[in-house]
């Protein structure tokens, strides 16, 4: 059941997919009318889920459901992969590369391979300062306040130790 990001509560569930690269104009409209379809008919255990998605900066599609009204299940999750992986066949774009790591640089977003993510730590060139995209946030409300933040407050900090 689809219902627009904005009317989901707080607590809702999220996954993060972050793409490879940039989505085209074109592209976020045909993600959004898959995403729209997708959800509209998204079930767990043979029940509706309630959830939405939301596309940012033209490279992150998350994923969101309440499961206040329902619970997903293990094949409601797969289901989500199976879409998701679609959109990466028919788009030609890596949206489940957990091994990435996106961070600003100014105004720019930028993707990094881990290795390369500590070299630039290494190298000085991401700092403390640095403002990183925690993909590992679990809730609308952690998406909203804690997903878009500057390394010291993020598991990012690791590389630094």
């Amino acid at each position: 059941m689809f219902t627009p990001y904005n009317n989901l509560p707080n607590n809702s569930r999220v996954w993060i997919y972050q793409s490879d690269r940039k989505f085209t104009d074109k592209e976020v409209e045909f993600i959004e009318n898959e995403a729209e379809e997708f959800i509209t008919n998204w079930t767990g255990h043979g029940d509706d889920l309630k959830g939405s998605f939301t596309i940012k900066y033209n490279q992150f599609l998350i994923l969101v459901v309440d499961e206040n009204f329902n619970s997903v299940s293990g094949c409601s999750i797969d289901a989500s992969v199976r879409f998701i992986q679609n959109l990466e066949e028919e788009l030609s774009l890596d949206l489940m590369d957990k091994m990435n790591i996106s961070f600003r640089d100014d105004e720019k977003i930028n993707i990094a391979k881990l290795a390369d993510f500590q070299a630039l730590v290494k190298d000085g060139k991401i700092t403390l300062e640095t403002v990183v995209f925690n993909n590992m946030i679990n809730t609308k409300q952690d998406l909203e306040t804690k997903w878009e933040v500057p390394v010291s407050k993020s598991w990012h900090t690791r590389f630094f130790m």
